[in-house]
């Protein structure tokens, strides 16, 4: 009678070699948790196993893991105890409820020049900075699509914050995306990266430039949302497990439906609407100043807060 095996690890798992457990460790699934909430198609592109053995694997998976339920009181301990990027603004971070939050996805929107990749740039630096003054002492993976980043700008921001210019940008690996594959590889490989240079921010700027670019015509929107909503749920995951805020912005377009108002409108429909927990929309005021609104947020209320880009940085 064969020894039943049982499924401790990753290589544990049926039809899981030492091979097939590596790929899935370097894609980010290195526990029996994240095995059981994948999905086969998931499983298969990370090892190139058939979907019949990933199914087996996800299954096994689920059937040696349990799930712990916790109260509210246990959640709201936690939940209080994530970590905070500050903005630079008091009002920014009043309104963001202390700053850029840690396992959530924050979006800017707006037009060109709203001040949406200069966020980036601030949080960027501040991530750096000690807890105490409202960083997280680590590093930032900084996936540039439309060619926006600006070492420059880092420089004069670090100097504004106290921090050595030259050990902050070294403390910034950025990964310029030509396309859309180079762009979703960048966070299907960033889980070692995370590990090892202790990253605890991830900018992207922006999401959608080159989903937009390169999906042209009603035919492929489908195809377009499918591929958008799987490096969102990736990029969510990476939060989740390792306990680092994401940052990303958005484009806009015009929407001939509205008559009245702002017809300003998000790309990315419902997938980026539904993804990230907190949604602003910025948009240029008079000289330095942008005004950022709250769209939405599970534990702030909307609002509204006036910020001024300076050479030294984002200001009240």
């Amino acid at each position: 009678m064969a020894k039943e095996v049982r499924v401790k690890e990753v290589e544990d798992l049926p039809g899981i070699g030492p091979t097939s457990a590596q790929k899935l460790r370097d894609a980010g699934y290195d526990t029996l948790d994240k095995v059981a909430a994948a999905l086969p198609s998931e499983l298969s592109d990370a090892t190139g196993l058939s979907t019949e053995v990933a199914k087996k694997a996800i299954e096994a998976a689920k059937a040696a893991t349990t799930l712990v339920f916790e109260t509210g009181t246990e959640a709201y301990a936690k939940h209080k105890e994530l970590g905070k990027i500050t903005t630079g603004s008091k009002g920014f971070d009043e309104l963001l409820g202390g700053g850029a939050e840690a396992k959530a996805i924050t979006e800017a929107y707006g037009r060109f020049a709203a001040g949406k990749s200069q966020v980036g740039f601030q949080l960027s630096v501040n991530v750096q900075l000690p807890v105490s003054k409202g960083g997280m002492e680590g590093g930032v993976l900084f996936i540039d699509t439309e060619g926006t980043f600006s070492p420059d700008r880092i420089e004069s921001i670090a100097k504004a914050a106290g921090l050595d210019p030259k050990a902050v940008l070294e403390n910034i690996f950025l990964v310029r995306a030509l396309n859309t594959e180079q762009q979703v590889l960048a966070v299907e490989r960033a889980d070692k990266l995370i590990r090892e240079k202790n990253i605890k921010l991830i900018v992207v700027d922006s999401i959608t430039s080159l989903f937009r670019a390169e999906f042209l015509g009603r035919g492929t929107l489908n195809e377009r949302q499918q591929k958008l909503n799987a490096h969102i749920h990736r990029l969510q995951m990476l939060a989740d497990t390792h306990s680092i805020a994401v940052y990303i912005t958005n484009q806009v377009m015009d929407n001939p439906g509205i008559l009245f108002g702002d017809p300003t409108t998000p790309i990315g429909g419902n997938i980026l609407a539904h993804a990230a927990k907190t949604r602003l929309y910025m948009r240029k005021g008079k000289e330095e100043k942008r005004i950022v609104r709250l769209v939405d947020s599970p534990s702030q209320p909307e609002g509204e807060c006036v910020i001024k880009i300076t050479t030294e940085g984002i200001k009240d």
